[in-house]
């Protein structure tokens, strides 16, 4: 049995670094491993995904998908998230639940394209909801407790192609 201080490390579990650029002896002095001249040499110098000559892994993956840059980066909020946040009273029921009401609550971090309201959770308190997007599950939840939900319109499409 071993006294606190007796306690170390076992023989081999730490490496000590390589100290380059200290003398011819050590191997790694002179140009310290970099070899010599050229870019790479030099100081502050990373080529990102460079492997040599050879094709870099980026180059060699197939593309797959397709982003879409007009996408919009929602908020979204659970029935039970707005439900604790009026339990723990930083949400008023008697007032519209509106994004900014949210972010003031704590209930969300930052403001963004919009808020969806998602239907997990359960939700007591008679509400009025005024958001960019609630799901079906949501809208019911909400009505059930006797509230409502205000969504802005959506634009109508006719069908028709213009020719």
């Amino acid at each position: 049995m071993s006294n606190l201080n007796d306690i170390k490390d076992n023989d081999g579990s730490r490496k000590k670094r390589m100290r380059v650029g200290r003398g011819i002896g050590s191997g790694k002095g002179k140009t310290g491993g970099r070899g010599v001249k050229g870019q790479t040499s030099r100081t502050g110098v990373a080529i990102k995904g460079f492997e040599g000559g050879q094709m870099p892994l980026h180059r060699r993956l197939p593309k797959r998908g397709f982003h879409n840059i007009f996408a919009l980066d929602w908020n979204e909020v659970t029935l039970g998230r707005i439900q604790t946040a009026i339990d723990a009273g930083k949400l008023d029921a008697k007032q519209p639940v509106t994004e900014a009401a949210l972010v003031a609550a704590g209930a969300l971090r930052r403001a963004k394209a919009g808020v969806r309201v998602l239907g997990s959770g359960e939700l007591t308190a008679k509400i009025s909801l005024d958001v960019a997007h609630a799901t079906k599950s949501a809208i019911a939840a909400v009505e059930k407790a006797g509230g409502t939900v205000t969504l802005p319109a959506a634009p109508e499409t006719t069908g028709e192609t213009e020719a």
